[in-house]
């Protein structure tokens, strides 16, 4: 290995370090969220271990303290969860991974480790990217789970510390640098309006399930937008 490789791959890991760590540490606000839902330090655990996205952990337990029913609220973490679905099909070409690994693999992909392994030159550095970040993150946010599970009698009501935020903080955090395009904006921004719009007048989970609407609905306004010029220049339509 040339001294250019070793020096790239050392940034690649210092970055990929920071990454993990940086988010991993937020595992033990779900951890306390989560045992102030009413879920014991097992099940919330368990949901760290096997569904392992941020996201979707913190709605499910956030409908579900809000008195959401359990199916709605497991119905709005999993919408929230779809998002890992397309970074997979992404990444499964950059990495290409043996086919006896990519079930392993696909544990690790959420908003983090794709970030950083698409900000990567290389399929080396790409691979290197998304292994140390997702190992480091995958450790840490199931240590600080637990501690946050346990931890959570002794701090008291999240909401007083503010804990019940930091999920959603850092989601968004995650996302903002994400919306470059004005329909990708619109979305967003639809979005909020519709979840929080509606958080007082439909029961707990439901607006985040609402929320999803969003996307397909500036879609279809977008296109059409987009066909309304070129009816008129072609002389097509009624008139």
């Amino acid at each position: 290995m040339d001294p250019a490789e070793r020096t790239t791959d050392s940034a690649v890991v210092r970055d990929a370090l920071g990454v993990g760590v940086a988010v991993g540490l937020s595992g033990f606000a779900f951890g306390v969220t989560s045992a102030g839902a009413g879920l014991t330090v097992a099940q919330t655990c368990a949901l760290s271990l096997l569904v392992f996205t941020g996201a979707s952990q913190f709605a499910l337990v956030g409908a579900l303290a809000a008195g959401g029913n359990p199916l709605t609220a497991a119905a709005g973490a999993f919408f929230l969860g779809v998002r890992n679905a397309f970074y997979g099909l992404r990444l499964s070409q950059l990495l290409a991974l043996p086919r006896a690994v990519r079930p392993f693999a696909a544990q690790w992909v959420i908003d983090e480790t794709t970030a950083v392994a698409l900000a990567q030159p290389t399929r080396r550095a790409i691979r290197i990217g998304f292994t140390v970040t997702g190992a480091t993150l995958y450790v840490l946010w199931n240590l600080t789970t637990f501690l946050g599970a346990l931890g959570a009698e002794a701090i008291g009501d999240t909401r007083t510390w503010g804990l019940d935020a930091a999920g959603p903080a850092v989601f968004l955090a995650l996302l903002a640098p994400m919306l470059r395009t004005t329909t990708e904006r619109a979305v967003a921004g639809l979005a909020v309006v519709l979840g929080l719009g509606l958080l007082p007048v439909l029961p707990a989970g439901v607006p985040v399930l609402v929320a999803s609407l969003a996307a397909p609905a500036v879609l279809w306004a977008r296109g059409r937008n987009a066909g309304t010029p070129s009816d008129t220049a072609t002389g097509g339509g009624p008139r």
